[in-house]
């Protein structure tokens, strides 16, 4: 008790000095006192703290800087004094007492208000020569808990006196309004869009920068919870629901928090040494703490819902998990536990898609879109993936695979009618550990959807392939087309083309549909191909184009093949159409061939028998062997150009491309690849073929040269009749009585000399149009093989090879010579 009224004596005696008191009036105002006895009770220590000897030569050198040089001598002494005082009854914190007297000097320079009369020695200097009495020893002791306990009562009346709101309503406020709940003291403000302390209530500035921080829990609890509030129930996706419902379960867990705060706000602050209740009560400082945690997960939630607005389904999935692609193990494990509820929903209509194939998409939020569809486009286009609702957390080749398998589900049980699949999924969801009767995927287990995925289409990819080729005969459809379209089966066609070529000659628009159909019949029951299948011998059918009025029955004939579900998946119709396409440009090829064949059937049987000459004049006969030959040697090229045409075609198109599209088929391993195989061999052909948008105009060149061997073979024919008519018309006359001469011409029962002038003119004119048809081949030819090289094609090298292995066309087109067949 004595060294305690000893240290409040001398706080007394320096309040006094420092503020200048008279000597008649020693007394200071007793609130300084307090309030000094109260700063030197306080805990609070300088940031950096100095040694003795560094606080005494900073005074030092304070002194020296000044031009005090007498103050800082005397500094020194008194200070060599005050640090040889050691052992009892010395003072015991020496940097304390230094550190002190600095800081009141400083305070005093510094402080225009406070005067500065006496400097810093003199005011050490006192001090320490009072403090030197009594054998110079000063006994300072550490004040007791009552002086702290009283320090803070003190302080603590003196903020509340201050302030117009205590620390523990501030935080019930608080409190209040993390809830969303306006305060006593603070209240939501819409011009600034945040919580605010009125203006009527005074609070200290550092009390009120915290509570606009921590306010800025409740904004984000009323933002978030605002959007929960508005679309949790409303008929916006399954998704969309469940991420309400995830939200409102964080919102759930954080009122659980609040309403352990609230249960700790009502403990009353402590003061000074009070630890009784230290542990349960509530200060804003406290407040920072706790709400470290639940501020930065509504941060998340309040970015998420911003996020949000907009998207449904996959696409909220896929924004959400963005978010989740976080270092922080505390956001990482946060944002988990909210994708297993948001995506739950999604990855239920995965597992149901891909292992039963059903699509319950009522809000058009998963990333596979179903079209309503005829079976037959069902493949095609019955199912899409819309990549705008496709999740960021599953690649495009995984959702590829989800919608074959889904699709390969579907296509088995519309087009094939089977019901089969459930076994398939069973077992592949047993080979995955999946049960297919609940929720087994989620979030999180890519893994485990890939294996679901994998099992799933393997099982049911070959169920599939194991229909298309065994139960509906894919691949005995092929060959049906090859050999009746494609016109591969030889006498088939050789026959078909020697009983239907009258009838097609004739306009279009007479010829009838039923006859056409009865000699297709008769072509199949003529040639090995009666003993095809009668399922595929049905589905052949005749059909005849639209026409006009000058189309003859060539133009507008042609094969069909019927083909039913499910086949009619890969053969559609755009498909056909290209078959039609094909079989148009082979059947111009056979017909041209058969007329080439027919001249020379023609021409054969005349030429073993020339006695027949003998009845003509010997100029008339000299003038037919000239003609003959010049025919005969026109008609050697374009048998030569036919039938080069034709091998190319036949074997170096068809037979390569089907052999390679035999083993692409057998090689597919789902349906995506035998359409791709049947694909990829049907536009080979049609390049190949020059029937590409590529060779139009070599196209073109090529139909000219059919016009002109169908022109040379009518008049081939024009020549060989005249050359049997003398001998037709004595057949003739021998079986009729009265013979006139109709059916000749009158000049052939004329003599010598009229015979030699008509025979003379009409194979003048023969000789003319064989000269006209030659130079026009042979002009159209060479444009033709120019064009060759410039086909994309490595095979039509080889064409242009066999056209023109010597290089005659070449040679002739570099000369600018005009070829002619005459010898």
């Amino acid at each position: 008790m004595e060294d305690d009224r000893r240290v409040g004596d001398l706080v007394r005696q320096l309040v006094c000095h420092l503020q200048n008191y008279s000597n008649t009036n020693p007394n200071p105002n007793s609130e300084d006192v307090k309030y000094a006895i109260r700063i030197l009770s306080s805990r609070m220590t300088p940031l950096i703290v100095a040694d003795e000897s560094a606080i005494a030569n900073s005074i030092k050198s304070r002194l020296a800087k000044q031009a005090k040089l007498s103050d800082a001598l005397t500094f020194i002494d008194l200070y060599s004094r005050f640090a040889s005082k050691t052992g009892p009854g010395s003072v015991k914190n020496k940097r304390a007492v230094l550190y002190l007297l600095k800081v009141i000097s400083e305070d005093r320079i510094s402080n225009p208000k406070l005067q500065s009369d006496r400097k810093i020695v003199s005011e050490a200097s006192d001090y320490i020569s009072k403090t030197l009495k009594n054998g110079g020893i000063l006994t300072i002791s550490r004040a007791s808990s009552d002086i702290n306990n009283m320090a803070f009562r003190e302080f603590a009346m003196l903020v509340n006196e201050e302030n117009d709101a205590s620390e523990e309503d501030l935080v019930n406020d608080v409190l209040s309004v993390c809830q969303g709940i306006d305060g006593k003291y603070v209240k939501f403000d819409e011009t600034v869009d945040g919580y605010v302390v009125s203006d009527s209530i005074k609070v200290p500035k550092a009390s009120n920068l915290m509570i606009c921080k921590l306010c800025e829990l409740g904004w984000l609890f009323r933002k978030v919870n605002k959007y929960v509030c508005d679309n949790l129930g409303k008929n916006d996706g399954t998704v969309a629901q469940a991420f309400c419902v995830a939200l409102q379960d964080e919102l759930l867990e954080y009122h659980k928090l609040i309403t352990v705060l609230q249960s700790q706000s009502v403990n009353p602050i402590p003061l000074g040494s009070e630890t009784v209740s230290s542990k349960g009560y509530l200060s804003l400082r406290r407040l920072m703490v706790w709400f470290v945690e639940p501020m930065a997960k509504m941060r998340r939630m309040a970015i998420l819902v911003d996020s949000c607005k907009n998207l449904k389904g996959g696409a909220m999935a896929g924004a959400i998990h963005l978010h989740a692609q976080h270092g922080d193990p505390l956001f990482h494990d946060f944002m988990k536990r909210l994708l297993l509820k948001v995506c739950s929903p999604l990855f239920e209509m995965v597992r149901s898609w891909v292992m039963e194939g059903d699509l319950k998409d009522l809000y058009s939020e998963y990333f596979v879109s179903e079209q309503l569809v005829k079976p037959e486009c069902l493949w095609r286009k019955g199912y899409q993936i819309n990549y705008h609702m496709l999740p960021s957390f599953i690649s495009k080749s995984l959702a590829s695979r989800i919608l074959r398998t889904g699709k390969s589900i579907n296509f088995i049980k519309v087009c094939c009618e089977d019901h089969s699949c459930a076994d398939f999924a069973t077992k592949a969801a047993n080979a995955t550990w999946v049960n297919s009767t609940r929720r087994g995927l989620g979030y999180g287990e890519t893994n485990a959807l890939e294996s679901l995925v994998t099992e799933a289409e393997k099982r049911i990819d070959k169920h599939l392939m194991y229909a298309i080729f065994n139960r509906y005969k894919f691949k005995d459809h092929c060959l049906a087309i090859k050999r009746f379209i494609l016109l591969g089966q030889g006498d088939f066609v050789q026959y078909l083309m020697e009983i239907v070529g009258p009838i097609l000659s004739e306009p279009a628009n007479t010829i009838s549909l039923i006859q056409l159909s009865g000699q297709l019949e008769k072509a199949i029951l003529s040639s090995s191909a009666q003993y095809d299948d009668r399922e595929v011998l049905d589905r052949l059918k005749v059909k005849i184009l639209p026409h006009g009025v000058k189309d003859r029955g060539w133009d507008v004939f042609f094969l069909d093949y019927d083909i039913k579900v499910p086949l009619n998946t890969v053969f559609t119709e755009s498909v056909m159409g290209n078959y039609l396409k094909i079989f148009s440009f082979l059947w111009k090829i056979r017909r041209v061939e058969h007329y080439v064949l027919g001249v020379w059937k023609t021409m054969k049987p005349n030429l073993t028998s020339s006695h027949f000459f003998t009845k003509l004049p010997k100029a008339v006969r000299l003038q037919i062997v000239l003609t003959s030959r010049k025919c005969q040697f026109l008609w050697g090229d374009m048998n030569n150009f036919v039938t080069s045409l034709q091998a190319y075609v036949m074997f170096e198109v068809m037979e390569v491309t089907w052999s390679k599209f035999c083993n692409e088929m057998e090689a597919a391993k789902d349906l995506d690849d035998l359409i791709a195989a049947h694909d990829k061999y049907l536009v080979t052909i049609v390049e190949k073929s020059l029937l590409g948008e590529n060779s139009e105009t070599l196209y073109k060149s090529l139909l000219v040269l059919f016009d002109v061997i169908l022109r040379f073979a009518n008049v081939a024919d024009r020549l060989y009749e005249f050359r049997t008519r003398d001998t037709a018309n004595k057949t003739k006359e021998a079986k009729t009585s009265k013979s006139k001469g109709s059916d000749a011409d009158p000049w052939i029962n004329e003599g010598r000399k009229a015979i030699t002038q008509h025979a003379g003119e009409f194979l003048r004119i023969i000789g003319q149009d064989l000269d006209s048809i030659s130079k026009e081949y042979s002009s159209v030819l060479r444009d033709f093989i120019s064009q060759l090289p410039t086909q994309q094609h490595v095979d039509l090298k080889s064409f242009m090879f066999r056209l023109d292995f010597t290089g005659f066309y070449s040679l002739a087109t570099d000369l600018g010579n005009t070829w002619s067949p005459e010898v």
